[in-house]
């Protein structure tokens, strides 16, 4: 269950609608989000979907949407877009992964605006991968421009989707989510994989950074965008504690006290997922200092503080 920072202040019975709420930050965030007062609904394709939240339909390919869905809706979180690491990067799958993102947020504005919706903030997801896929001394910053590359172009699509709320007026929150250390069902997950067997492996020279963040500082994070009326624009959700991903996976050995095995050379990997392969072997350090300058206090301030708390408890 994801630890909250809530503030006194809270109103509670505020209503939040979650597109994406399915996937994994958005089952950790409507926990957190209920477990604090807030009412919660999804968008989803699947209206079948059981629990403690009123699930309506939508598909934003095929232009349809249940405007049930935004009665009494003070907050929209926009999370959905497809997973980058599923597939390969076909040309095809480019275009999935761009438009599951950028025509899902226009969809949601022109609903918003055609029916009159009052929204007290549209919170978008996003990803440090704005920055692009590169290693470099550079410790990047919201001020740096969008990457050249298809990621660094997918948020940037992504994101200004998102600005068409704030251009209708609306206040406009950005999350630049970093690698999220969750157990059961992140990259993470995928790296403690081959420890089924009794080691893990490192990928390339292990030189990239790895921007990172525990799922419950993510989560606290959204619900600080929520509540705090001050935050405006694009945040680096990542914590202070930047490392490599060489300096990672040996404290993920000492967490799960297993050998790191010799790397697994970049070119092979290359072969193996292509272009997709550039996430894996390239990162940049990305400061967090924004975000804590406008009051947010990490719980996980260290990767192995963090990684004990996933892993072992």
């Amino acid at each position: 269950m994801p630890e909250n920072q809530t503030s006194t202040n809270l109103q509670k019975n505020l209503s939040v609608l979650i597109t994406g709420g399915s996937g994994l930050i958005g089952k950790y965030l409507t926990s957190s989000l209920l477990d604090t007062g807030y009412k919660v609904s999804h968008l989803s394709r699947n209206v079948k979907l059981s629990g403690k939240v009123k699930v309506f339909m939508w598909d934003p390919e095929k232009r349809i949407i249940d405007t049930e869905a935004f009665e009494g809706i003070d907050f929209i979180i926009h999370l959905a877009g497809a997973n980058i690491g599923e597939k390969r990067w076909s040309r095809k799958r480019k275009e999935e992964i761009i438009k599951s993102r950028g025509d899902s947020a226009r969809f949601l504005h022109k609903t918003v605006i055609d029916n009159r919706i009052h929204l007290k903030a549209f919170i978008s997801a996003s990803a440090t991968g704005i920055y692009g896929s590169e290693t470099s001394g550079k410790i990047f910053n919201e001020n740096d421009p969008a990457g050249s590359d298809f990621l660094g172009s997918v948020c940037k699509q992504w994101e200004e989707a998102a600005d068409l709320f704030y251009n209708s007026g609306i206040r406009t929150v950005k999350i630049r989510s970093g690698v999220v250390l969750e157990k059961s069902d992140s990259a993470l997950s995928k790296l403690m994989t081959p420890g089924k067997f009794g080691f893990l492996i490192q990928t390339g020279n292990g030189l990239q950074y790895m921007p990172w963040i525990h799922i419950n500082d993510l989560c606290n994070i959204y619900l600080k965008a929520l509540e705090d009326s001050e935050m405006g624009g694009a945040y680096n959700a990542v914590a202070p504690q930047q490392v490599t991903h060489l300096e990672f996976m040996h404290v993920l050995a000492k967490v799960m006290r297993l050998p790191v095995l010799p790397p697994v050379p970049g070119f092979l990997i290359r072969i193996a997922l292509g272009e997709m392969s550039e996430v894996i072997l390239k990162g940049s350090r990305v400061s967090s200092e924004k975000i804590i300058d406008a009051g947010y206090q990490f719980l996980y301030n260290t990767v192995e503080d963090a990684l004990i708390n996933v892993i072992r408890e």
